[in-house]
């Protein structure tokens, strides 16, 4: 299992890019940044400095939206990385959250998602795509290679996933709701005729490390409240459309009935005051909380799921402790050196 690292752009940018640098040194596979212009920082414009300060780490959005980019400039700016750095991009991509409610706008359809996901795939591989009634390309990007991954948790999200996106990206880290969603994700991509083995899953969630005592994990807790309320932003609108009795499973949906609604000025923040209503049980499944030991084994559990990688999101006050935990006592044990 690879382990990645999930950023928000806030400034300055010589920190976001300090902490990618370090986390390579410590052996993170993926450096991920949030894509919300108006919260924090460009990420594109970062990428290209965490790119020229690392040497093999993938970089890309967790994720970008088809409405506040026009979808042949996103493949540009992607295309343009890897030819100055040897195709180290990807790009995850979802319907759309902050960065367009923030603007008072709505998500794009899932129709809409998945025109942007062929479009800026094929573009990005350097062939030609039809952007409504024209066939472009980037006549320069012929040596580009790009993955376009589909963040989602509702049932047309992951069907539309497993049909045409290359990996599958859940922000939460509960097993079972992990093992549900790659279920539906991969019988749709057999349906789509694609091989679902080649679909790959890569869940992101807040990992605290603690010292094992009470004390700590209440903590963690605290500093990682604030996902639960994120998560309970989209399944809240996941069971406006599909109703709280369908097939979504209720560790999934329960838990949102407390909620009061969600001020972005504060979307991603540890001690957000929109997420008292999450309770502890959740941020214990939603989240990796614990010392290495109990990390291991959750990191374990969601490999036997199918689970490729797993992204660490640093929203917390411990983020240089817990990219130093990580690499000297998790990520040696996942992948042990062979005798």
């Amino acid at each position: 299992m690879d382990i990645g690292l999930v950023l928000q752009c806030t400034p300055p940018a010589a920190r976001v890019i300090e902490l990618a640098r370090l986390a390579e040194t410590y052996g993170f596979s993926h450096v991920w940044t949030f894509d919300s212009h108006l919260l924090w920082q460009e990420p594109y414009v970062i990428y290209s400095q965490i790119l020229a300060a690392t040497r093999k780490v993938m970089v890309g959005p967790m994720v970008t939206n088809p409405a506040t980019r026009d979808w042949t400039v996103t493949a540009s700016a992607f295309a343009t990385l890897n030819e100055m750095f040897g195709n180290r991009t990807l790009c995850g991509i979802g319907r759309g959250d902050s960065a367009v409610r923030t603007q008072g706008g709505k998500p794009a359809t899932l129709a809409t998602l998945r025109q942007a996901v062929e479009v800026i795939r094929e573009l990005g591989n350097g062939r030609s795509a039809r952007v409504d009634d024209a066939v472009v390309r980037l006549p320069w990007a012929a040596g580009s290679r790009l993955e376009v991954w589909v963040a989602g948790y509702g049932p047309r999200a992951l069907d539309l996933t497993g049909a045409v996106a290359d990996g599958f990206i859940l922000q939460l880290a509960d097993p079972d709701i992990t093992a549900w969603t790659i279920a539906r994700v991969r019988a749709a991509a057999e349906r789509a005729g694609r091989d679902p083995a080649g679909v790959r899953i890569c869940v992101a969630a807040p990992a605290y490390v603690t010292d094992g005592t009470d004390a700590a994990l209440a903590h963690a807790r605290q500093q990682c409240r604030w996902f639960g309320a994120m998560v309970g932003n989209h399944v809240a609108e996941i069971v406006a459309k599909y109703g709280a009795t369908s097939d979504i499973p209720t560790a999934l949906t329960d838990y949102i009935e407390g909620r009061q609604g969600y001020d972005y000025n504060q979307h991603g923040r540890a001690g957000n005051v929109h997420a008292e209503f999450v309770p502890d049980a959740i941020i214990d499944r939603f989240c990796l909380l614990g010392t290495p030991d109990d990390q291991l084994i959750r990191l374990r559990e969601l490999a036997g799921l199918g689970v490729d990688q797993f992204a660490v999101y640093l929203q917390h006050d411990a983020k240089i402790s817990t990219l130093e935990a990580y690499g000297e006592s998790v990520l040696p044990r996942l992948a042990p050196l062979t005798a």
